[in-house]
């Protein structure tokens, strides 16, 4: 079976950029949640091995989000995805758990060296 992935993106294209390079390297997305809130929800609900998180989303942010998924699991995945010039909240979301980072527009090369890196 392949390691359970819950991708978090407040755009639909990206959510299915995202999904299309996990697919078709054997990841199951296991669930997608356009903003943080829902992404919290989903992740208590799915128990995923993975999270990637975009920063920037409506509700709650993705450092937010991040930061409410450790205290429901210490031990969680999240991989946080910002665009360009988002340094300073990468540095954020480093320090609030996250594990890695991959900057948009998504290479798939990164996307899935990263994931590896965590899911081994």
């Amino acid at each position: 079976m392949g390691k359970r992935i819950l991708v978090v993106d407040d755009a639909a294209f990206m959510r299915m950029m995202l999904k299309d390079i996990l697919t078709k390297n054997g990841y199951e997305v296991v669930g997608e949640a356009p903003d943080g809130a829902k992404a919290v929800e989903l992740y208590q609900e799915l128990k995923p091995d993975l999270v990637t998180m975009d920063i920037t989303m409506p509700e709650m942010d993705g450092i937010q989000a991040l930061k409410e998924i450790k205290k429901i699991d210490p031990q969680a995945k999240v991989i946080m995805c910002s665009a360009m010039g988002q340094q300073a909240m990468v540095i954020e979301a480093i320090q609030a758990g996250a594990k890695d980072f991959v900057v948009k527009p998504f290479q798939a090369e990164r996307v899935l060296e990263a994931v590896r890196k965590l899911l081994g």
